[in-house]
């Protein structure tokens, strides 16, 4: 029995994934729980119109990433830290911050986003965003320290 699975179910099947199974398992477990429906041409020809927005979806919220990219990429953010003997900065610029610095300059970034770790040295420091599948922006953070 084919079936198009609508929900993802770990080991089995990916949302939108279309598959044969036995078929007490595909209609007594898959159907029965809603995590498939069967495999006829009605159902066949809705999961291809919902592919298609998917797809549709995917480029316009890709290129939405792009253009956030290129904005960011242009900013340099700047943080003022204190120092201790050597120039050595007490703590460290967290994710947190990061974020915090990036919403008042009207970016809504989620810090899960952001894949360098806290930052401890003064000096300038990339730091990669990912926004979106295989959009990384790459921002430039300043560590200043304090006059």
């Amino acid at each position: 029995m084919k079936v198009i699975f609508i929900k993802d179910l770990k080991g089995q099947g990916k949302a939108g994934e279309i598959k044969n199974v036995k078929d007490g398992y595909g209609m007594n477990f898959l159907v029965k729980n809603g995590y498939a429906v069967v495999a006829n041409e009605g159902n066949l020809k809705h999961q291809n119109t919902l592919n298609e927005k998917k797809k549709e979806e995917d480029a316009l919220n890709k290129a939405n990433a792009i253009k956030v990219k290129e904005k960011l990429e242009k900013l340099n953010l700047s943080f003022t830290v204190k120092t201790g003997k050597m120039d050595k900065v007490f703590g460290t610029i967290s994710t947190k911050q990061i974020v915090q610095e990036l919403k008042n300059k009207k970016f809504d970034i989620d810090k899960k986003n952001i894949k360098s770790k806290d930052i401890s040295t003064l000096g300038t420091h990339n730091v990669e965003i990912e926004l979106y599948k295989g959009v990384i922006a790459t921002v430039k953070v300043t560590l200043k320290k304090e006059s």
